[in-house]
């Protein structure tokens, strides 16, 4: 059940929006095996001179940081996997694989409070957090 934010430099359309959420919540199910209805991606467009960015970048306004947290527990390979996904499924996007930084937190299962206020480390989250 990770919880994931998505934050761009500039307006996508609507369908543009849903895609990069997508893209970032499909290389979530790919890479950490986590369950297609299990979707909690938000996405943040801040105004340009608000969010800075490396003045290296070709095209700055398509600078894309990605932050995700999540149970600890996913090995490095996992961890690998899911940058790859998400690097590739935003190019397909037309976001250009330097222009994305991805930051991923870790967190004790008893550090999440989940389905009416249960830790969880309590619940049978239904899927393997040690892929």
């Amino acid at each position: 059940m990770p919880s994931s934010l998505v934050e761009v430099r500039r307006q996508y359309t609507v369908a543009e929006e849903i895609a990069i959420i997508d893209a970032v919540h499909d290389a979530l199910v790919a890479a950490f095996r986590i369950p297609l209805a299990d979707k909690h991606v938000r996405l943040v467009v801040h105004a340009p001179h608000r969010f800075a960015h490396s003045p290296e970048l070709a095209d700055p306004q398509r600078y894309t940081l990605v932050t995700i947290d999540c149970f600890a527990g996913r090995s490095v390979q996992a961890k690998r996997g899911l940058f790859g996904e998400i690097v590739s499924r935003l190019g397909g996007l037309g976001i250009p694989a330097d222009h994305v930084t991805i930051v991923l937190r870790e967190s004790a299962l008893q550090n999440w409070g989940i389905r009416g206020g249960q830790a969880a480390c309590d619940v049978d989250l239904g899927f393997e957090v040690t892929v």
